[in-house]
């Protein structure tokens, strides 16, 4: 049985900065209070220690990993806590010295003493992180890794590539391009129609309707709050937020009163070449101050690369296609889920693990076939469009300034949005008999070149830019 990955799986709605660094550690604090209650000393537990290793310590405090922890393990959701309620909790937390474990047992909790930064990696995986809970007789310990894009897998998962897999009977399971390519060829569909019976497997068509809604609906508030925010984003590098004076340059005077009618008055706006790039990169900028800031947004796949994804969308509805619905939205974030989940099993989607290549690359990638169907572009055509999108993001280090998803970030988003965009056109403009280089062997490439790459520029801030330029420059 193939490895089986919804598009609910890659397209998660959470909290910012970092997916792995912030939502994987998040739900691990959730998934150790479900192993408390298993085992049956949730109620004992009167102590419980966090050890973060490898990149989560390395750039845990900049990607906000200790706030996750104290959040997951007071009993919040990421995707559905209050944003603005985040604050007074942690606050909380450390001016008394406790937390409610799982919103029920008070205990006694330090951030300085029981949330612990270790230098040392884990040999599974970069994002390694262990808990331990003290209880009258004893102590229980678990051990977790965030392995990109929100995903939790356990320790005794040996080979991430062989057992970090949900498995499940989708009709037409893949676990590559070529798969993919197969079933739209006999089954003569397009890629979005092959997506759905996969998803119909598995949930109603009610609810594949309503959560994709839910999805866009959050990449668009995200956006629209991007963009009617202004002021510093936090965490020291004093980095001011550019979306909101972009968008103020480029909306004019039209009025509106929600996200929906702020879309429809972006159509009429003035669409010459330098506009189109300066709405792209506004939306992306946009979202990407949205995650910096702890807010909501989607990953896709990640935290530090959800801006492309939106941004590419929102430019279809409001610059190439006006009529632009529903079903539109809905065709495109499947695509864009499916090829996500390619690099995920081929690959990586973690930027510890493979650099940027793995996030912005591959978000990239997404939107670019995703673009490229609702286009009229054919199943061989989409797959030419993630794997230019990819080619040219190859070898992508990931090397944040103050170990914050700031700087290069943000901007990095505005520049994977524009080339999926491009990417798109060109593969548009492709005859599929005339490709030389198939999207799996630009898949092998990225792993490769990943295993290949300097740690030192997979998310631990210890070279690349994070070395070159300091705080004080900033």
């Amino acid at each position: 049985m193939n490895e089986c990955i919804s598009v609910f799986d890659m397209l998660k709605i959470g909290v910012g900065p970092s997916s792995s660094h912030t939502l994987g550690p998040w739900r691990g604090a959730e998934r150790f209070i479900e192993e408390l209650r298993e085992e049956g000393i949730f109620e004992k537990t009167n102590r419980v220690k966090v050890d973060l290793y490898g990149s989560l310590s390395l750039t845990g405090k900049g990607h906000a990993t200790d706030l996750a922890v104290m959040l997951g393990l007071s009993g919040a959701d990421p995707e559905y806590v209050p944003v603005e309620s985040i604050q007074n909790t942690i606050d909380d937390i450390n001016f008394q010295k406790q937390l409610i474990l799982g919103g029920l047992n008070v205990i006694p909790f330090n951030p300085e003493n029981d949330i612990v930064f270790n230098r040392d990696f884990l040999p599974f995986h970069a994002n390694g992180f262990v808990f331990t809970a003290y209880y009258e007789g004893g102590e229980y310990e678990s051990t977790f890794y965030s392995i990109g894009g929100g995903f939790v897998v356990k320790e005794e998962r040996i080979n991430a590539k062989e057992n970090a897999i949900i498995k499940c009977a989708f009709p037409f399971p893949t676990d590559n391009a070529a798969d993919l390519l197969k079933y739209t060829q006999t089954e003569n569909k397009t890629i979005s129609e092959i997506v759905y019976e996969n998803e119909k497997s598995i949930r109603s068509e009610e609810e594949i309707h309503s959560e994709l809604m839910r999805v866009w609906n959050t990449m668009l508030e995200c956006m629209y709050t991007g963009c009617h925010t202004e002021g510093i984003l936090p965490g020291g590098l004093n980095v001011r937020r550019r979306a909101f004076d972009m968008h103020k340059n480029l909306i004019g005077e039209l009025p509106y009163n929600s996200p929906q009618e702020w879309l429809e008055v972006i159509r009429k706006t003035e669409v010459k070449f330098r506009q189109i790039l300066k709405w792209v990169s506004c939306f992306a900028l946009a979202v990407n101050e949205v995650n910096a800031s702890l807010g909501r947004v989607v990953t896709a796949p990640t935290n530090g690369s959800a801006g492309v994804i939106p941004a590419v969308l929102m430019y279809y509805m409001v610059i190439e296609n006006h009529d632009a619905n529903e079903e539109h939205i809905k065709q495109f974030l499947t695509v864009a889920g499916e090829v996500g989940s390619i690099f995920k099993k081929g690959a990586t989607i973690s930027a510890a693990m493979g650099g940027c290549q793995a996030e912005i690359g591959v978000s990239s990638a997404m939107a670019a076939a995703a673009l490229c169907e609702v286009m009229g572009g054919s199943p061989e055509q989409c797959l030419i469009a993630a794997e230019i999108a990819m080619e040219h993001h190859l070898g992508m280090t990931c090397d944040p300034i103050g170990g914050l998803v700031q700087i290069p970030c943000i901007e990095r988003n505005t520049m994977g949005a524009i080339k999926a965009i491009n990417a798109a056109e060109l593969a548009l403009e492709t005859d599929p008999k005339n490709a030389k280089v198939p999207l799996d062997k630009v898949v092998n490439t990225m792993w490769q070149t990943a295993q290949d790459m300097n740690n030192k520029y997979k998310e631990t801030s210890e070279g690349g830019l994070a070395v070159t330029v300091n705080n004080a420059d900033c």
